[in-house]
C-alpha cells in the first residue's frame, strides 16, 4: 500500500512564503511523476506544478510561474513546493499527486490535502 502525506500548509499574509512537503511511503518500486494540485472553495481542482523524477523536468500553471518552485528528493521519495509572493487567490487545499509503480502496476495516488490560506 502506498501513502502520500503532506505537510507545511497554514495561514500567511499576502506576500509571504510557505513550503509544502509530500512524502510517499509504502511498497514503491519507482515514482514517475509527482506534483501539486489545489482546489479553492467552489472551484475545480487545478494543476499547480509537476516534476518528472527522471531528469527533473518541471511544469507550472501560468498563475504561479516565477513565484512557486517544485523540487524533489528522490532518495526520500519527497516532493516540495516552495511558494513565494503568495496572493489571496492562492488560497485553497493543496493536494499532492504521484504516479507510482507499485505491486500490481502503476497507479495515481493522492494525499489528504493541506490547507493554505493567504490573507490580504
Amino acid at each position: 500500500q502506498v501513502q502520500l502525506v503532506e505537510s507545511g500548509g497554514g495561514l500567511v499574509q499576502a506576500g509571504g512564503s510557505l513550503r509544502l512537503s509530500c512524502a510517499a511511503s509504502g511498497s514503491i518500486f519507482s515514482i514517475n511523476v509527482m506534483g501539486w494540485y489545489r482546489q479553492a472553495p467552489g472551484k475545480q481542482r487545478e494543476l499547480v506544478a509537476t516534476i518528472i523524477n527522471s531528469g527533473g523536468s518541471t511544469n507550472y500553471a501560468d498563475s504561479v510561474k516565477g513565484r512557486f518552485t517544485i523540487s524533489r528528493d528522490n532518495a526520500k521519495n519527497t516532493v516540495y513546493l516552495q511558494m513565494n509572493s503568495l496572493k489571496p487567490e492562492d488560497t485553497g487545499v493543496y493536494y499532492c499527486n504521484a504516479k507510482i509503480a507499485a505491486m500490481g502496476g502503476a497507479f495515481i495516488y493522492w494525499g489528504q490535502g493541506t490547507q493554505v490560506t493567504v490573507s490580504s
